[in-house]
């Protein structure tokens, strides 16, 4: 019996058995600190009388199963995480009453005490399948039901799931009983349970269908970090934005958003009970990209309320569509009623990146995979589902028009509310708004995998016009698809004002045009003057690859930041990362290139983005034997950038953080501890807790201190923050005892919180470390064997992607990798996790070598 993996298959024949009338949930939080009672009542009806299905619960201890007054033993029953359930009537009832564990891994109910005052704090996270693991379900988005819960908590804390939280009634023994009215018909995946000593406020939003209670919750420790008004204004602004663009209410009345700690997720679309990472309620100064991509987070949540909670796919194959339209959608909307209005050049400097860089891994999928089972479901939830989706819908945007692509979703939305379409039924609705055949736009761009790349060709006249252009457009010989674009083509033209002598970019002629097959001409171009800079994809319709001819690349090199708007210089930084990631230009150019230009930087996510891409580039892309000269270059770079930022400019911070994490040179470190100590400053630089914590791991990193250091630091910020601040610090230490005991937190104990365990996975493998590394690398493919049933299924991911030893690549690394992958029996999913790296060394050693010409 598959047990945890529910196979499509096996959904598809349940939701033709079965329909779901109710559940009513009751779950007792005051049996101990290990475990909670749950008891399910579920009343369903089965078209077969006489047939048989099975329930979900995971984990647990079950001491009562119940189907239609009859008792079911559970140690014959409860087999394999399931249920069984023969003889069905054709009007059901089950009641199931368990103990189910609480999780310290983010998955099911999480459980947390507080380390600064031993306040208690729980909190359910369920997608993709683990409503199962708190109580009895049908654990599959089509079954949709209402659900009752009946909650036992200690008195005085706050409980908060779907439905409006009611008044207690008192029990004996300090607690309490909140008894939840029945919620709207949802799937189980989107129902939740938010309960402990947390902080709330309430707000309400008066919009154009009414009335709607707005709660915002998160730890008493973090009270003083809350800035309520600036969420309040952007949840306002979003409710706004969407019931009128969706032109249909707020489905679930009231609308909850609580902060909580040690959060796998960034958030969680729970109907009317959004989930957070409460690391956006910073407790120091964070640049505006945080800002803007908590603003994001906010309103993708929102979106999802529409898009996946009122309509909801049938199966995790259109998974991708909940999340790539809630990507799209939380853009369009930050761009158009929050300060954010550049929100799209957010979109292309940083998130769209990473769709570009999971499109190129060897285990690439298309958007629209197929998820046969749940195992499939977790492997394939990355960021082609989040950055390509939404890229792609962008394009789908632009290929039918705003306004028609609005209609169709607005139909969709009424015809299919409480309900469970597939996307073909989205489709439909906008092929008959839109007037545009879009089965073929769907197989070329859902059905298949990988990036195009597009590049002009073009001959000129006497005169220096274009006697031709054309784009040709390729593909990778793996994902040999090409496709239909909808193309930007910018012209740009370098200028000097007359009065201050300042020199620009400007953007002097646009074409906007379909690209199609392996060559496109266009024609409307000939003729035109051939410009300074020729820029392919401009406003960033299209989700492609770009690159730059000769002229182009040497206006780019010399004067990206001249570029008198942000969008096509995101571009460009794009189309300049992509090329050094693809071994078509020196990473010691990219490096020069950043130095030079990303202290004019205006945008948000470029600032503090472009140099991250930088840092990985120096310390995995340069040849080895320009690597120190390189680093050590990139090193000064920045301490010039710091002592030229503007007085508590974002710059100025990135430039800090940035030079914490290059540091190794005398100078360098010495520079670090004067921050530290104070006996170095620069104007309007606060050296706040968390910029304390990256001076310190950036020491800590380059051997300049120790435990000691470390251990004093964590006495003055003894917080959950500091203490996974701390476990990082010491990760990064080049010392043989340090790196055992952060290995064996990170691969060998299962009792290690999930964001403490995430901090040290990231900080345990470090540039300039090779000899303190060099044991774990076969130690590494030793582990990787069974990590993913020893950890489980979120620590085994982050464990095996960041341990992978990705500062050592060598042909011999690559031999190691490949003979592990032909012979390991490990789970389909840890494997994907090491082609990855493996693929990550590969292109290393093509920059490397691309770097030594």
């Amino acid at each position: 019996m598959p047990g945890t993996n529910l196979t499509r298959d096996e959904a598809r024949t349940r939701a033709g058995l079965l329909d779901v009338t109710s559940y009513d949930i009751e779950l007792d939080l005051t049996t101990g600190d290990q475990a909670f009672g749950s008891t399910t009542t579920i009343t369903f009806t089965s078209r077969e009388p006489g047939a048989e299905t099975f329930a979900d619960l995971v984990g647990a201890t079950v001491h009562e199963i119940t189907l239609n007054g009859t008792p079911l033993d559970p140690a014959a029953a409860y087999v394999d995480n399931r249920i069984a359930l023969t003889g069905l009537a054709a009007q059901n009832v089950l009641v199931v009453k368990a103990d189910c564990p609480y999780s310290h891994t983010g998955e099911g109910l999480h459980r947390f005490v507080d380390p600064v005052d031993d306040r208690v704090y729980t909190y359910t996270q369920f997608e993709v399948p683990d409503a199962r693991r708190v109580f009895t379900t049908f654990e599959q988005p089509d079954l949709k039901s209402t659900f009752t819960f009946h909650v036992t908590a200690p008195a005085g804390w706050k409980v908060v799931s779907n439905s409006p939280s009611p008044e207690p009634t008192e029990r004996s023994g300090g607690r309490a009983r909140w008894d939840f009215a029945p919620t709207k018909r949802m799937s189980t995946y989107i129902t939740a349970l938010v309960a402990g000593e947390y902080h709330e406020v309430q707000d309400v939003y008066e919009g154009k269908y009414g009335t709607i209670p707005l709660g915002h919750y998160c730890r008493q420790s973090l009270v003083p970090y809350l800035d309520r008004e600036s969420i309040v204004e952007t949840t306002r602004a979003g409710f706004a934005f969407f019931e009128e663009k969706f032109d249909y209410p707020y489905p679930f009345g009231k609308y909850d958003q609580l902060y909580v700690p040690e959060y796998n997720m960034g958030a969680m679309e729970n109907a009317g009970c959004v989930t957070l990472r409460d690391e956006y309620l910073p407790r120091s100064r964070q640049p505006r990209s945080f800002y803007e991509f908590r603003t994001s987070v906010i309103l993708h949540e929102m979106a999802h309320m529409w898009f996946g909670d009122l309509v909801t796919m049938k199966w995790w194959d259109d998974l991708w569509l909940n999340e790539s339209f809630a990507e799209w959608a939380c853009y369009w909307a930050e761009a158009e009623v929050t300060e954010f209005t550049d929100a799209w050049t957010g979109f292309a400097n940083a998130r769209k990146i990473t769709g570009y860089t999971q499109d190129q891994l060897p285990t690439t999928h298309p958007i629209a995979a197929d998820n046969h089972d749940l195992q499939a479901v977790e492997v394939n939830f990355d960021m082609i589902t989040y950055a390509k989706g939404a890229s792609v819908l962008k394009q789908l945007v632009a290929w039918v028009g705003l306004e028609p692509f609005l209609e169709g979703l607005r139909a969709y939305f009424k015809e299919f509310e409480y309900g469970n379409p597939e996307f073909k039924d989205l489709l439909a609705a906008l092929e008959k708004s839109s007037g545009r055949e879009l089965q073929g736009w769907a197989q070329e761009w859902l059905q298949t995998a990988g990036v195009n790349t597009l590049t002009p060709e073009f001959t000129l006249d006497e005169d220096g016009n274009y006697a031709s252009l054309a784009v040709r457009q390729t593909a990778n010989a793996d994902w040999p698809t090409l496709r239909r674009h909808r193309l930007g083509i910018g012209f740009y033209t370098a200028t000097t004002a007359s009065e201050s002598g300042e020199r620009t970019l400007t953007r002097t002629d646009y074409l906007e045009v379909d690209i199609e097959g392996e060559l496109t001409q266009i024609a409307d171009a000939v003729g035109k003057q051939q410009p300074d800079l020729l820029l392919l994809n401009d406003q960033d319709l299209a989700y492609a690859k770009i690159r730059l001819d000769e002229r182009s690349l040497a206006t780019a090199l010399s004067s990206l930041s001249q570029i008198d708007d942000s969008l096509p210089r995101a571009l460009v930084w794009s189309a300049a990362w992509d090329m050094t990631r693809d071994a078509e230009m020196s990473i010691s150019d990219y490096v020069e290139l950043v130095l030079a230009n990303i202290g004019q930087e205006t945008d948000a996510w470029g600032v503090t983005r472009i140099p991250a891409n930088a840092a990985l580039a120096v310390a995995t892309y340069s040849a080895p034997a320009k690597r120190a000269a390189l680093a050590a270059r990139w090193e000064q770079g920045l301490r010039d950038l710091l002592a030229q930022a503007a007085p508590g400019s974002d710059h100025q911070l990135t430039f800090v953080r940035s030079l914490a994490a290059a540091a190794h040179t005398d100078a360098a470190i010495a520079d670090l501890k004067g921050l530290l100590d104070g006996s170095l400053s620069y104007e309007g630089l606060e050296i706040d807790q968390d910029l304390r914590w990256s001076l310190i791991s950036g020491l800590a990193r380059a051997g300049a201190l120790g435990e000691a250091e470390i251990a004093a630091e964590l006495e003055r910020d003894n917080t959950i923050s500091g203490q996974e601040k701390a476990a990082a610090a010491r990760a990064s230490r080049p010392d043989p005892e340090a790196k055992a005991a952060a290995w064996e937190a990170a691969a060998v104990s299962t009792s290690t919180p999930n964001e403490t365990s995430r901090e040290i996975t990231l900080a345990f493998n470090q540039p300039r470390q090779d000899e303190v590394l060099a044991p774990y690398i076969d130690r590494y493919f030793e582990a990787a064997d069974g990590l993913w049933e020893h950890l489980g299924t979120h620590k085994a991911s982050v464990a095996l992607s960041g341990l992978f030893p990705r500062y050592a690549a060598s042909p011999a690394l690559l031999e190691k990798a490949d003979a592990w992958l032909a012979s390991s029996t490990a789970e389909p999913a840890a494997k994907r996790y090491v082609r990855e790296g493996r693929d990550a060394a590969a292109r290393a050693l093509a920059a490397q070598a691309k770097d030594a010409e």
